[in-house]
């Protein structure tokens, strides 16, 4: 059964961090970090000193509490942005700077996917990667209504729109699809 308070069975992010090679010195934007910052504190954990993750919402009391976290824990390869996804250059982050940009349960909550992947696809640096985690589309007990779930068919043709290449799909979890895209 899974842990849903903890989330670790739902999406074990550490374990998935690792097996799309996030690494030491690594440059890593989670893109809708979310409340708790699931994938934010481990993908610092992996990106080391050298390394730098950007946690970026639109929710401003999520991002004090990144900031809070970090605070009291002492980790200081994690910035906070606060950022409208949906907007051309809003988080500040450099073109092609990145080496990987997650977009973890992030489109599910929005209609018009396409600025968002093309904003994670302009941060990413050629070469790079751009993940993208969401919910299946079946029926399940907990998550998004079926009709908020999304069709991959539909986010493979928008990131192929968008200058990146499928390299491989993945199952993260029970209730969950994993494309792992290359920016060429």
């Amino acid at each position: 059964m899974a842990n849903l308070s903890g989330g670790h069975q739902l999406l074990d992010a550490m374990k998935i961090l690792q097996d799309i090679g996030i690494g030491n010195g690594q440059r890593v934007a989670d893109l809708g970090c979310g409340a708790v910052a699931h994938f934010t504190f481990p993908a610092a954990a992996l990106v080391g000193k050298g390394g730098m993750v950007y946690a970026v919402d639109i929710r401003r009391i999520v991002l004090e509490g990144v900031t809070n976290r970090c605070r009291v824990d002492g980790i200081k390869n994690i910035q906070t942005i606060w950022s409208n996804l949906e907007i051309p250059k809003a988080t500040g982050i450099a073109d092609n700077s990145l080496d990987v940009a997650l977009l973890i349960t992030v489109l599910f909550q929005n209609n018009d996917h396409e600025p968002i992947i093309a904003e994670a696809v302009r941060m990413t640096r050629p070469g790079g990667h751009v993940v993208i985690i969401d919910w299946r589309r079946q029926q399940s007990t907990f998550g998004p209504p079926l009709d908020h779930r999304l069709d991959v068919e539909k986010i493979l043709r928008l990131c192929q729109n968008s200058g990146i290449t499928l390299e491989r799909e993945f199952v993260p979890g029970p209730f969950h699809f994993g494309l792992i895209f290359k920016k060429q």
